[in-house]
């Protein structure tokens, strides 16, 4: 069972036992228009809850993507180098960005719930 969570930088996690995968909101990929390119981090790199993961760039703007927990990647989505449009197409699905092994599932506890995120995301 698998149970999905958001920062507010407007990331989410969704989490199966100790591995989770992350990607951007519906809600960022309205505000940052057509994705034209994502760089997504590489297997193996450890990053940091709140360290940058992935680059994402769009017609608007170029943002950095944060990592919602800290933990060792054990995927990229490749594919949206080819295809960066799927990120505006599928953002909580094939929209991806990167697959990591939780080193601390504790750090889950600071992030929101899905009605927590939508009233967040509200004013943001």
């Amino acid at each position: 069972m698998s149970k999905t969570y958001y920062t507010d930088q407007h990331e989410w996690i969704r989490v199966e036992g100790d591995e989770g995968t992350v990607g951007i909101t519906s809600h960022a990929t309205e505000q940052l228009g057509d994705v034209v390119f994502v760089e997504v981090p590489s297997v193996g790199k450890t990053v940091a809850k709140g360290g940058e993961a992935a680059v994402v760039e769009s017609v608007k703007a170029a943002s950095e993507v944060y990592s919602p927990v800290s933990g060792t990647v054990t995927a990229g989505n490749n594919d949206l180098a080819d295809d960066p449009a799927r990120v505006n197409a599928d953002p909580e699905g094939e929209g991806w960005f990167f697959k990591l092994k939780l080193s601390n599932p504790a750090e889950l506890d600071g992030l929101m719930t899905a009605e927590q995120y939508l009233d967040f995301a509200k004013d943001h």
